[in-house]
């Protein structure tokens, strides 16, 4: 039993090369970019924009991401929690020292005298 009608298929074919006309705009804009000699900051944040637009697009599209909503948010949910938590993991150790000055053992104090 087939799930798809010819309809079906004949839209999301349109999709695909609707995409694959996009990426290749994005690739000729990527070109172009690059022949502008833009200074350093603001060649790589463009260039960024254009690859994380295109990495989105193959992501959704062609990967079929777009149909597992549920599953990508809770894998960026996943992604903050664990930055946060490499980010502000070393305050935690950390914070019961600020203030308290720092003994140096004696030979670390000779080393240093020297």
């Amino acid at each position: 039993m087939q799930s798809d009608s010819v309809d079906d298929v004949k839209k999301a074919v349109r999709g695909y090369l609707k995409i694959g006309a996009a990426l290749y705009v994005f690739t000729v804009i990527t070109v172009a970019v690059n022949q502008v000699h833009l200074v350093v900051p603001l060649a790589i944040t463009v260039a960024l924009i254009i690859a994380l637009t295109k990495g989105s697009m193959v992501a959704s599209v062609f990967m079929h991401l777009s149909h597992e909503k549920k599953w990508i948010y809770g894998s960026l949910l996943m992604c903050v929690v664990g930055f946060l938590l490499v980010i502000f993991l070393p305050l935690f150790t950390i914070g019961n020292t600020i203030g308290k000055p720092i003994e140096v053992t004696r030979g670390a104090a000779e080393h240093a005298a020297r």
